[in-house]
């Protein structure tokens, strides 16, 4: 099979032809149909990942389907359409395996960082830790679901966001451009923090009431004057700095939610944190009924990224561009 593959920490990717894996017991093999290019296959070639196995192929955003069982599967069945995530598996016996917080596991792997990911034709999971696709679901404009469509719905579900909260989301990325979609779906009154108007179209577009531009005014000031404030803050930017600029822009009893980050670290307020009870959190990913959950919001409102099939010959330079700050709207790897 196709595959591309880090070698090791600051080396580029290798195309190379490796042999497809045989599930063992509890696997399923995975055809791979889409793999999408995420900022953290990025981070592992920059080394960015003390914990990572090389080589490993890259990739956690995939959709394909299942071609083969191990022993002891009787779920998905041969045939099935399924997207895989960024966790790999966990232990299944500790206190978060059990009550399904699997992505709080200390002993939880990473799928394209110490496991096998897509950037190849095939790829073995386990078998309770792939997702059936719901129907209907493109499975190409599917695969950011795994990842950033996740990220994006569960955390706004940990920070509390439901009809008629006001949420700002910093940042239009991949994630902030979902996040956005979401808490318009969940009727939530949504706005948009960027660095500078020229993503204001694109906000509105997304059913945002308010538009915040940093390089003309301070983003707290802003959301304070939004009816008092923001009920949450999402923060989908790669800046911790970002996040905390709108600190103050939180109504009382409002959160600030860490979903992308920066090296800095977050100096709080101490005095209005207290005064107004305000909340910081940040959420990783989701465990797979939370990917359960995310695909099937996404198909009952129709929620997809727009997104660039490209070739896994072509993956070296869409991960180029993301780092060079040129990538426009998200690459997805298809395999034909």
């Amino acid at each position: 099979m196709r595959a591309a593959v880090a070698t090791g920490p600051n080396l580029p990717l290798a195309l190379d032809n490796l042999d497809i894996p045989q599930p063992a017991a509890g696997e399923v093999l995975v055809k791979v149909t889409a793999c999408g290019v995420c900022f953290s296959d990025l981070n592992l070639l920059r080394g960015h990942y003390p914990f990572a196995r090389y080589p490993v192929v890259p990739g956690h955003e995939i959709t394909g389907v299942v071609t083969a069982v191990g022993e002891g599967v009787t779920f998905p069945e041969v045939g099935t359409a399924v997207g895989a995530q960024f966790l790999y598996d966990s232990c299944g016996h500790c206190d978060y395996c059990v009550r399904g917080d699997q992505i709080l596991c200390p002993r939880k792997r990473i799928t394209g960082i110490v496991a096998d990911g897509g950037y190849a034709e095939y790829a073995l999971f386990k078998a309770g830790f792939v997702t059936p696709l719901p129907d209907g679901l493109d499975p190409v404009a599917a695969a950011p679901l795994m990842c950033a469509g996740l990220t994006a719905f569960n955390g706004l579900r940990q920070a509390g966001a439901t009809a008629g909260s006001r949420v700002a989301v910093v940042g239009l990325g991949g994630v902030g451009a979902l996040a956005a979609r979401y808490a318009v779906a969940m009727g939530a009154r949504v706005a948009v923090v960027g660095r500078s108007r020229r993503g204001e179209d694109q906000a509105k577009a997304l059913g945002a009431e308010l538009f915040v531009a940093t390089d003309e005014s301070d983003p707290a000031d802003a959301l304070k004057g939004w009816d008092g404030g923001a009920d949450v803050v999402l923060n989908a930017a790669p800046s911790t700095a970002a996040a905390a600029a709108t600190l103050g822009g939180l109504a009382p009893d409002g959160t600030l939610l860490l979903l992308g980050y920066g090296n800095e670290p977050l100096t709080l307020p101490t005095p209005p944190m207290i005064l107004n009870r305000l909340h910081v959190a940040a959420s990783p990913s989701g465990s797979p009924h939370d990917l359960r959950d995310t695909l099937a919001f996404s198909a009952a409102h129709g929620i997809l990224p727009e997104v660039t099939p490209i070739t896994l010959e072509q993956a070296p330079a869409a991960l180029d561009a993301m780092a060079d700050g040129t990538a426009r709207g998200r690459s997805v790897i298809t395999f034909g």
